[in-house]
């Protein structure tokens, strides 16, 4: 569910002595109102009107597809602009949280990273990311999603966020590891294989916790080889 290039990946993640404790909400839970999230030079923000030919570019590019087929496939401006729509009305029910990722220092669009299928009852979510191809090579996926779950933990107050990448897909699990996402084992045929929805795959399923340790995912110089 990644959007990153294959190869080695150097250096290893590092993990504070401390634990996080989770949230204890009472009465009923919503999502934050939206806003940006910012961290590791990023800015975490909504997809918007004027955004759609990246969207585009995004979900037609074809290291995405190698990896990913989409349930609902966006390959025109009129789909990225329904699609859009679809993640804010999301975003509002309490369903969903994806963000546009953009670089904090200059507002250009660098890729995607979101929450979705998040339940507040169990206070979990799963998280899906991809780059651009042009921002690929400088850790952009792995900052993304440090950024992503530290929201989704001390901001939504989830306790559980799950990621999943296709078997075989090697960066992607890299990212997945040195972000603290603990490989939890492969689910078989648990996604469709690419380009095909008669056809499936199987999974390696990633999860993290709140009171899981904290990662350093600064531990190496940007750029990073060979991951997104």
């Amino acid at each position: 569910m990644s959007d990153n290039r294959t190869g080695a990946a150097n250096g290893h993640a590092s993990h504070a002595d401390t634990t996080r404790v989770p949230q204890d909400h009472t009465g009923p839970v919503h999502l934050p109102p939206p806003a940006d999230v910012l961290g590791h030079g990023l800015r975490l923000r909504a997809w918007r009107t004027g955004d759609e030919a990246t969207l585009v570019r995004g979900h037609t590019d074809p290291e995405f597809l190698r990896w990913n087929t989409p349930l609902v496939p966006v390959t025109t401006e009129a789909g990225a602009t329904e699609h859009i729509r679809r993640r804010a009305e999301g975003r509002a029910n309490d369903e969903m949280a994806h963000f546009c990722v953009t670089d904090e220092a200059t507002g250009r669009i660098l890729g995607h990273v979101g929450l979705a299928m998040i339940d507040l009852r169990m206070r979990s979510a799963r998280v899906g990311y991809w780059v651009l191809p042009e921002a690929r090579g400088r850790g952009v996926a792995r900052r993304a999603l440090a950024v992503c779950g530290r929201w989704g933990f001390e901001e939504a107050g989830l306790h559980r966020i799950d990621l999943g990448h296709a078997l075989g897909h090697e960066a992607s699990c890299r990212i997945a590891e040195r972000c603290g996402y603990a490989y939890e084992g492969t689910l078989r045929d648990a996604m469709f294989a690419p380009h095909r929805t008669d056809a499936y795959q199987h999974v390696h399923h990633h999860a993290r916790l709140s009171t899981d340790p904290e990662v350093d995912v600064d531990v190496a110089s940007y750029p990073y080889p060979a991951e997104s």
